[in-house]
């Protein structure tokens, strides 16, 4: 009996305790590999105890899913939130946009500390992006999805306009990064925050098109292609760090310049596609509204 609730203490450990070893085991793990190499004694310990920490919170998974469940279920403002599709939106949309506004102030950031053109130009595309998001939300504030939908096509489209004149703008700057083969090394965190943010990027700018797709809201869809090409972007910034941050010597430079040309140019040319694909899809809506109301009725 004892070896069995030694056992059961060991793996369902208090959930104050595991919150506290979670932190402690990411920090030395990161640690030991950065600065003390993988063959020390705290290296060793660091892997134990993330190990130890990753089984006990894989064994409170079926609990703390059940808890959720529970709290879906009982408690008001959850209820509130599953049932009020537009303050989930709203909420997607702010929480985007300050998303948007603080890797903008990071790449600006970046731009001044390292004095060159190519973050602070970068900084300036997320910050029109984000000032994009912000003409959307202006929209969703005060109206509900589809109850003004020639309003949310003329925003529709407005935005794939803007996206074609400022990837002008990221072609230019694409080809003279190119052409000049400017690259920066950054610190490993730093490029791993980087990486993080674009894949995580990626991974919801792909869940939010499927997930509200279903709502047929142009404001909607554009605040996605927003984020889609936002993460795009952040595709090429995060090629040209880890060319540079992680390079080995078995790659040489004209090799580093080409993958990042090749990835450059497949960014341009998604947005561009996005850009048509908006604007025509919004003018076919448009006209067809209008041959079938005339008048406005």
């Amino acid at each position: 009996m004892k070896l069995k609730r030694f056992g059961t203490a060991l793996l369902f450990p208090p959930l104050l305790l595991l919150l506290f070893l979670t932190p402690v085991a990411t920090t030395l793990l990161v640690g030991a590999m950065l600065f003390l190499g993988t063959d020390s004694v705290i290296a060793y310990a660091s892997y134990v105890l993330a190990a130890y920490t990753l089984t006990a919170w894989c064994f409170r998974i079926p609990s703390l899913v059940r808890r959720v469940g529970a709290f879906q279920r009982e408690n008001r403002f959850a209820i509130r939130w599953r049932s009020d599709e537009r303050l989930r939106i709203k909420l997607s949309l702010y929480a985007s946009l300050l998303g948007n506004a603080v890797y903008a102030a990071f790449q600006l950031w970046l731009g001044f500390y390292h004095k060159t053109f190519w973050f602070a130009s970068l900084g300036v595309y997320y910050v029109c992006l984000a000032m994009m998001r912000f003409f959307l939300l202006a929209h969703t504030r005060r109206y509900a999805p589809r109850e003004k939908m020639q309003t949310e096509l003329v925003r529709y489209r407005a935005c794939g306009w803007s996206f074609l004149v400022m990837n002008l703008a990221l072609s230019v700057i694409v080809f003279f990064m190119v052409y000049w083969r400017r690259s920066f090394s950054h610190h490993m965190i730093t490029a791993i925050a980087m990486a993080a943010y674009t894949f995580f990027s990626f991974t919801m700018a792909i869940i939010g098109i499927v997930t509200y797709r279903k709502y047929n809201s142009p404001v909607y869809a554009a605040s996605k292609a927003i984020g889609l090409a936002a993460a795009s972007v952040s595709m090429l910034t995060l090629t040209s760090t880890m060319l540079t941050t992680f390079r080995d010597g078995r790659m040489d430079a004209k090799a580093r310049t080409l993958m990042l040309g090749g990835v450059g140019v497949a960014v341009v040319l998604f947005v561009v596609v996005t850009a048509l694909f908006m604007i025509i899809r919004a003018t076919k809506e448009l006209k067809r509204d209008q041959d079938e109301n005339p008048h406005g009725h």
